[in-house]
C-alpha cells in the first residue's frame, strides 16, 4: 500500500513539473511571437531650430509631430531684442555680427543630448541678412554631423532659403545634406507635410 502510495506521489509530481515546464515554454513563445508581432518604434529624428518671433518654432513643431522627432531649441545666451534684429541699421547688433563673424554667437548650450543616436537631422531657422540665423550658424559649427541625413529649411518673408543651406554645409563639412524646404511666415500644416513627404526619408520619417 504504501508503495503504491509513493509511485503515485513520484507520478503526480512528474506529471505537475512537466505541465510547469510546458506552461513556461509556451509563455517564453507566445512572449517572442508578441515581440516579433511589435514593430519597433524609431525616435531617430531631430528637429533642431532657432526662432527669433515664433514663426520657425511652429514649422518645427509641425515637422516633429507626426515624426517623433526631439525638439531642440537653440538658445543665445543673450537674447536678440527688436532692435537687434534690425539689418538695415549698421549698428544694430546683426549687422555688426555678420561683419565681425556669424558662427561667433554665444549659445546657452552647443550640445544637443544623444546627439549620436539621431541619423536624421532637420535644422530649422529664419533667413537674416541673406544667410542661416547667426545662432544656427554657430550650433552647426560646433557640431559633428557625420553619417547624419541633414535638411534645412527656414522661414522668410520673401527672400527664401538662397544659398544659406549650402553656406551651413560648408560650415558643417560633415553630414550628408538634402535640399532645403523655404516657408513663409506662416505655412499651413499641409505646405510643410507635403515637403516633409517629398524628401523621401524611409519609414520612420513621415508626414
Amino acid at each position: 500500500m504504501k508503495r503504491t502510495l509513493r509511485i503515485l506521489l513520484s507520478l503526480s509530481f512528474a506529471l505537475i513539473l512537466t505541465c510547469m515546464v510546458g506552461a513556461l515554454v509556451g509563455c517564453s513563445d507566445q512572449a517572442s511571437e508578441n515581440a516579433e508581432d511589435t514593430p519597433e518604434e524609431v525616435f531617430n529624428t531631430a528637429v533642431v531650430y532657432y526662432s527669433a518671433t515664433g514663426n520657425t518654432q511652429r514649422v518645427a513643431d509641425m515637422i516633429a509631430g507626426p515624426n517623433n522627432g526631439v525638439l531642440f531649441p537653440i538658445t543665445p545666451s543673450t537674447p536678440y531684442t527688436e532692435a537687434d534684429l534690425d539689418g538695415e541699421d549698421p549698428d544694430s547688433r546683426v549687422s555688426r555680427e555678420l561683419e565681425n563673424g556669424a558662427t561667433s554667437v554665444e549659445l546657452v548650450s552647443t550640445t544637443m543630448p544623444d546627439w549620436e543616436s539621431y541619423d536624421t537631422v532637420f535644422l530649422g531657422y529664419p533667413i537674416w541678412l541673406g544667410e542661416a540665423a547667426f545662432p544656427m550658424q554657430s550650433f552647426v559649427a560646433a557640431n559633428d554631423f557625420s553619417g547624419k541625413k541633414v535638411i534645412p529649411f527656414c522661414t522668410s518673408e520673401a527672400s527664401g532659403i538662397g544659398t544659406s543651406a549650402e553656406q551651413l554645409a560648408e560650415i558643417a563639412k560633415t553630414g550628408e545634406w538634402l535640399p532645403g524646404g523655404d516657408f513663409s511666415e506662416e505655412p499651413s500644416l499641409e505646405e510643410v507635410s507635403a515637403w516633409v513627404s517629398s524628401l523621401g526619408l524611409g519609414s520612420n520619417v513621415q508626414a
